[in-house]
């Protein structure tokens, strides 16, 4: 229920969403009596959608989220295992195709490689409500990361999960982690504070590696103006998004604290 509830309701409050469903009702509204509360839904639409598209707002949405976990150093061992939570792979017309967070595969790739001895988790299925599942994103790692040539008997893919609670009850149910074990839990760097949270919640002891940054450590990056618009509203999406799924995950009592951290 949770599940459902959570992707409805994000839906309808999500900013962008928000704002651009102001814009469609002073549309309607405009040919009507009401058409100067048109003028003002349509204004308010409006800046709200170029606040968010070019100004410095989403980064800095996003900065504190993204300082909460520093970034290890990378060949430090040894690891039982490495986390790698879903949201950046899947499977197009039978090859792989990766979102914007991308980097999430290539750092774990990398920590592969680093570490050879340790087992690579996936975790993610698929995370749709309404259109049918054919393809799960543990269908696209397996495509990639054997295609990278990552030894099969390393590789372990959970594919039922919907979202972060799931991954981590699902993954350490499957992983079976024991005491003294060290696990690295790779993510976005913004979605790291509330993925580390459910998985202490779990009671599945992780280290947190965050990598696929989307703000700089200088002042210059919250004063500068975004150039392009769909970026600028991608990131204000994803930052709303997780301090909503934050509030969200500890008012339900999947995490402990509102802001985990270090």
């Amino acid at each position: 229920m949770f599940f459902v509830l959570s992707k409805i309701v994000w839906f309808v409050v999500s900013p962008v969403n928000l704002a651009i469903l102001l814009a469609l009702a002073a549309a309607v509204l405009a040919f009507s009596r009401y058409a100067r509360m048109a003028r003002w839904l349509g204004l308010v639409a409006l800046a709200g959608l170029a606040i968010m598209a070019f100004s410095p707002l989403p980064r800095l949405i996003m900065w504190p989220l993204e300082n909460r976990f520093p970034q290890q150093d990378a060949t430090k061992g040894p690891v039982a295992g490495v986390i790698l939570l879903g949201g950046a792979i899947g499977v197009a017309r039978g090859d792989v195709v990766m979102t914007s967070a991308g980097a999430r595969m290539t750092k774990t790739v990398e920590l592969a490689r680093l570490h050879p001895q340790a087992r690579i988790v996936f975790a993610g299925g698929a995370a749709n409500l309404i259109s049918p599942v054919t393809k799960t994103e543990a269908d696209g790692a397996r495509l990639m990361f054997e295609g990278l040539g990552l030894a099969p008997e390393r590789l372990i893919f959970e594919d039922k999960s919907r979202n972060t609670r799931e991954n981590a009850l699902f993954t350490k149910a499957l992983v079976d982690p024991k005491p003294g074990e060290r696990w690295l839990l790779v993510t976005s760097a913004w979605h790291m504070p509330r993925a580390m949270g459910v998985f202490r919640k779990a009671g599945f002891a992780v280290e947190a590696f965050p990598v696929d940054y989307l703000t700089e450590e200088k002042l210059a990056d919250f004063v500068r103006v975004s150039g392009r618009a769909p970026r600028g509203l991608g990131i204000a999406d994803d930052g709303f998004k997780e301090w909503a799924g934050l509030l969200a995950y500890w008012l339900v009592g999947y995490t402990d604290v509102l802001f985990p951290g270090p």
